[in-house]
């Protein structure tokens, strides 16, 4: 039996690094229409942007306490930039998201992935384009089926 989400007034928010945004920018696409393909709407989903990954668990715990957000998802791609922290900073916000989850019994998704290697030329620029769609189907699909299993447990 399969028991479709209804935001009861509640939104999704979708919180997007800008950094790299043009490949960042292609999972919110992809997560917005596959939300709309798996029957949402699109006026379910408010978008946010904060300038890197860092700043996405703050934002999130922050929408969170509006008590208008049935589920946040936090996008960013996180490069070497030529010190190695990019696998620090990954860490931090997926822990820190992962935190504010449980604190608060909202659902966080991530897509904030970090390639081991990372140039920026055309292939790779569009093999991370081509990924980041992928990951905003998965965290639509993903997002849906966790709601779904919240209404159930509710029933």
């Amino acid at each position: 039996m399969t028991i479709a989400f209804e935001p009861e007034g509640k939104k999704i928010a979708v919180i997007r690094a800008r950094w790299h945004s043009d490949i960042v920018d292609q999972c919110v696409q992809a997560f917005t229409s596959e939300w709309v393909k798996l029957g949402g709407k699109r006026n379910e989903i408010d978008i946010f942007d904060v300038p890197g990954a860092l700043e996405i668990p703050l934002h999130a715990q922050t929408l969170i306490r509006t008590s208008r957000y049935a589920a946040v998802i936090g996008t960013a791609f996180v490069v070497d930039g030529g010190i190695y922290r990019h696998d620090f900073v990954a860490s931090t916000v997926l822990d820190a998201m992962m935190r504010v989850s449980l604190d608060t019994g909202v659902p966080v998704l991530s897509t904030v992935l970090t390639p081991h290697n990372f140039q920026e030329t055309r292939t790779q620029v569009a093999f991370f384009k081509k990924h980041f769609l992928k990951k905003g189907r998965e965290a639509a699909n993903a997002t849906r089926q966790l709601l779904a299993e919240r209404v159930k447990v509710a029933l």
